[in-house]
């Protein structure tokens, strides 16, 4: 039924007039970005469940409207793959296969490394959307490089306000 591991089964197979070779590039590139956002989610969600400390509400406040954002994009990088016609993730298992975020599974962090982690965790998401990006620009898919568009200045926001939160009173970097 398959001829690459790429293939859908007829049934699912969108109409698109993009080449089949671009469609399955950008399905990868954004099924990827998918896993990372998902696992983005949950530690965000984590870290929103353990932090603590005196700043516990405005951190606390921060955390669950940056993981509600986050979860906000993982419908539309999905729908964006089948509309194209290519798969998209089926399970857990294959979002730890695909995620490039690494999960946190400490007991205790302390709250400034928290941010600090997340920060650098969006930092790396602005990259591999800008990556995305391009690969969506080269096969000619200029919708899946509009919603990057969008994500990645959500996603640069995210991180400016985790390096702000994480900045030492008198304006010293931490």
């Amino acid at each position: 039924m398959s001829k690459n591991k790429n293939s859908v089964a007829s049934e699912l197979d969108t109409p698109t007039d993009l080449p089949q070779a671009a469609v399955d590039k950008i399905s990868v590139a954004v099924n990827t970005l998918l896993a990372d956002a998902f696992a983005l989610y949950l530690k965000t969600k984590n870290f929103h469940w353990h932090i603590s400390g005196r700043h516990f509400r405005d951190y606390h406040l921060l955390l669950d409207e940056q993981s509600d954002q986050i979860f906000a994009t993982t419908d539309q990088l999905a729908e964006r793959v089948r509309k194209l016609g290519g798969t998209t993730l089926r399970s857990i298992g294959q979002i730890a296969k695909l995620q490039t975020i690494k999960d946190n599974n400490e007991a205790y962090v302390p709250p400034r490394e928290m941010l600090r982690e997340l920060m650098n965790d969006n930092k790396h998401m602005a990259k591999a959307m800008r990556d995305a990006h391009e690969i969506a620009d080269k096969g000619g898919d200029v919708a899946t490089a509009s919603i990057l568009e969008n994500f990645i200045d959500e996603t640069e926001r995210r991180t400016w306000f985790l390096f702000e939160a994480t900045r030492q009173e008198g304006g010293n970097e931490a």
